[in-house]
């Protein structure tokens, strides 16, 4: 019965996710989408779109369990109210609203099951391949009247198997990647036991930490000035879990869940791995401020809370939760108050009970909002979203669950894909995440003072200087003569963003002029049947490790950034990687697009560091539109003070052969600064007079093997058309100048 030749539209009527609003845009003859202030022009296009003549009606998307027309065997379903019905008359074209002859307030709203939408527009499309059937059928219920035929849904293969009769949960039968879900259960079980018990937990982690057997557990303790380990004064049980839900490796989680398992008595075996769950940052995975800090309720709040989730949890799994909702809410409000917890509450939660909960961790905020358009408060503003708000969120996404395009159907699987869903196919970059999801987590301290005490020649406040801009622009540009140590510097200059050795979270490649941006950024290659596959280059998938790992530093280092055509090599990317365009906001359409992808953005924990030789006399001058989204800082040779103490202390040179080598450097640079066909661009620097750490047996007989084999051919192709300007450059080389 339906018209094919005009649009249909299924519409949300709430305002601030809470308001409803059909009677107001009924009895006013218009529907309204209220945007928030944080998207203003969110779906400004779609509602320009609407025509006088199509048909709209006004939607509501929940989940029910109980009264349902057919037997659910407890399991929640997926339902659609439908609240009006009427036609478009008129589009005001200012994307916001539209006027409409509404015919019909349905009150009660007449409910629709399974194949429902959860976002605020929907256009049902009739020539889907897979839903083309369910829409004829969803179109004739909502505007024709007709009934909804459940037997057909009930016999579709994925309604049919969900809502088969079983009680129990086959997730880790299904999905062996989540048997860590039953040791956590039992885990967080057992620990309340310990809520009026303290003492007693504490002493045991204690003892655990001074037998030495188990690796990382003094996070539970205290450090005494004399370097003995104190126990806490009190423990929440959120910090306990937290001991093996932080960046480590795999085998080091395991060991402190084997242990602290054994302690309070869980008998499910450790986990083989923990795939999809949101970890704690190392130095800082207490949910509690020390004693001086904290507010002295706030230990027993987080217990409390603790309590309230398992048992909210088997409140859900008997179908009475909204008779707990409220006191949940109340205890959700005051914990998210106390002092540095932000948004880690429900990664307890989660913790406690994966298959009840949602981790609102930033991967996870990041993909609900992508895939249902939910916002969440800024990072800032965390304290405004309530507890009502996350158990409406809860329902929310229980609802869309049940829905046949969802990308999961459980809160677990969302959590993995928040932060482990990856290509199948191998990537080069899959090296920068570990097994768990997270980066590597055992990496050593770096700062700019062991830059120094590495070899680096240049003064801290430089270096400093280069690493802040870095942090501010998110691109720099190292450039100099050869021998400088740019690509030597540029990788420590990362590390010391990262505050840590990372070298598996630096992507490293080299310009060169073939490059293309099909190679760089993205682009159509052959694949193994002969079909062309689009391709991301290793630009574009930095960029989606750095979507999948916020907290961490993503560093791009390009070598001879300027031997390529940088503004073809990066194409639109040379606009996104502004460091004021770090955002969704100035997401843009690449030249080769997947279908159905949202505009590509990068994200502001993507860092690019560049190098540029400035003596080869082949490279491309950069432009200026490049230029300036880069901070430039010029090395050059460093034969100073601190090249000499170097060559001192690790190559054991005595100090006058030292200063004698600088000297005569220092005189061939001059020879070739003052050269009109040179210039100080073809400067020679120190990493060629600078040995490794190790003592020389002999300097004279290294230096000459230096000046014969790297400075001689260096200065050889400096004058290739005068052999005697050569010839006086090794005299002041070798100090007989005269």
């Amino acid at each position: 019965m339906e018209e094919k030749n005009i649009n249909y539209w299924l519409v949300g009527a709430s305002r601030g996710h809470s308001e409803d609003m059909t009677d107001y845009l009924v009895e006013n003859g218009i529907w309204e989408f209220w945007p928030s202030q944080k998207s203003p022009n969110r779906y400004a296009d779609t509602i320009k779109s609407m025509q006088p003549g199509d048909r709209i009606a006004i939607k509501a998307s929940y989940v029910r369990k109980k009264d349902l027309p057919f037997d659910n065997h407890n399991k929640p379903v997926s339902v659609m109210g439908i609240k009006a019905v009427g036609t478009i008359t008129k589009n005001r074209g200012d994307g916001r609203v539209v006027e409409v002859d509404w015919e019909q307030r349905i009150e009660p709203p007449k409910e629709w099951f399974f194949y429902t939408y959860q976002k605020s527009i929907w256009k049902p499309d009739f020539n889907h391949p897979r839903r083309g059937e369910m829409t004829e059928q969803l179109i004739d219920f909502v505007f024709h009247g007709q009934p909804q035929d459940l037997d057909y849904f009930l016999e579709k293969s994925f309604w049919g198997k969900r809502y088969q009769p079983s009680a129990t949960d086959q997730l880790v039968e299904e999905l062996p990647q989540f048997s860590w879900v039953p040791f956590y259960e039992e885990f967080a079980n057992k620990l309340l036991r310990f809520k009026n018990d303290r003492k007693t937990l504490l002493t045991g982690i204690d003892r655990l930490i001074q037998q030495k057997e188990t690796p990382y557990l003094e996070i539970l303790s205290t450090p005494n000035e004399d370097g003995t380990r104190e126990i806490l004064d009190d423990i929440c049980p959120f910090t306990v879990m937290a001991s093996f839900n932080r960046s480590l490796t795999s085998e080091n989680r395991k060991a402190i869940c084997n242990a602290l398992g054994e302690l309070i008595g869980v008998e499910a075996p450790v986990p083989d791995g923990f795939d999809g769950i949101p970890i704690m940052n190392n130095q800082k995975s207490w949910f509690f401020s020390s004693k001086d800090k904290r507010d002295p309720g706030d230990i027993d709040r987080l217990w409390d809370i603790f309590e309230s989730v398992i048992n909210y949890a088997e409140a859900c799994d008997e179908g009475r939760e909204d008779e707990l909702k409220p006191a949940f809410g109340k205890k959700f409000d005051r914990v998210i108050q106390q002092r540095g917890l932000r948004w880690t509450p429900s990664f307890g939660f989660y913790w406690a009970r994966p298959n009840h909960f949602v981790p609102l961790d930033q991967n996870t905020r990041r993909l609900l909002q992508e895939q249902l358009d939910i916002e969440f408060p800024i990072d800032s503003k965390y304290k405004d979203f309530t507890g009502q708000d996350y158990l409406n969120l809860l329902d929310q996404l229980k609802a869309w669950f049940t829905e046949s395009d969802a990308i999961a159907k459980s809160f677990v699987e969302l959590s993995y894909k928040a932060w482990n869903d990856v290509d199948d196919e191998h990537d080069p970059l899959d090296s920068i995440c570990d097994d768990d999801g997270d980066i590597e987590p055992e990496a050593e301290p770096y700062d700019v003072e062991r830059l120094v005490g590495e070899g680096c020649f240049i003064a801290a406040d430089t270096l400093n200087r280069m690493v802040e801009r870095l942090r501010v622009k998110k691109n720099i540009i190292l450039q100099g003569p050869p021998g400088t140590g740019k690509t030597w510097l540029s990788k420590r200059l990362a590390f010391c963003l990262m505050g840590a050795q990372r070298l598996n979270n630096i992507v490293a490649l080299q310009f060169h002029p073939t490059l293309s941006y099909e190679d760089f950024v993205r682009g159509w290659r052959p694949s193994a049947d002969g079909k062309l596959q689009l391709v991301d280059g290793p630009l574009m998938r930095a960029v989606e490790t750095a979507k999948r790992n916020p907290t961490k530093h993503i560093v791009v280092v390009i070598e001879e950034i300027n031997r390529g055509n940088p503004a073809q090599i990066f194409g639109e990317m040379l606009t996104l990687i502004e460091a004021n365009k770090r955002e969704r906001l100035y997401g843009l359409e690449l030249s080769h697009m997947r279908e159905k992808e949202a505009p590509i953005y990068i994200p502001a924990n993507l860092y690019i560091i560049g190098t540029m030789n400035n003596a080869d006399r082949s490279l491309t001058m950069m432009d200026y539109a490049l230029r300036r989204r880069f901070s430039f800082f010029d090395l050059e040779p460093e034969f100073n003070q601190r090249w000499i103490h170097w060559l001192v202390q690790k190559a054991k040179i005595k100090e006058q052969d030292a200063y004698s080598i600088g000297e005569r450097m220092r005189a061939l640079n001059q020879m070739i600064a003052d050269d009109d066909a040179l210039g100080k661009d073809f400067l020679i620097g120190h990493s060629y007079v600078t040995p490794k750490e190790q003592a020389l047996a002999d300097v004279n007989e290294w230096f000459e093997e230096v000046i014969q084999t790297e400075l001689r051919p260096l200065l050889e192709e400096y004058w290739f058309d005068r052999p005697e300007r050569v010839d006086d450059g090794l005299k002041l080389l070798r100090g007989n100048s005269d």
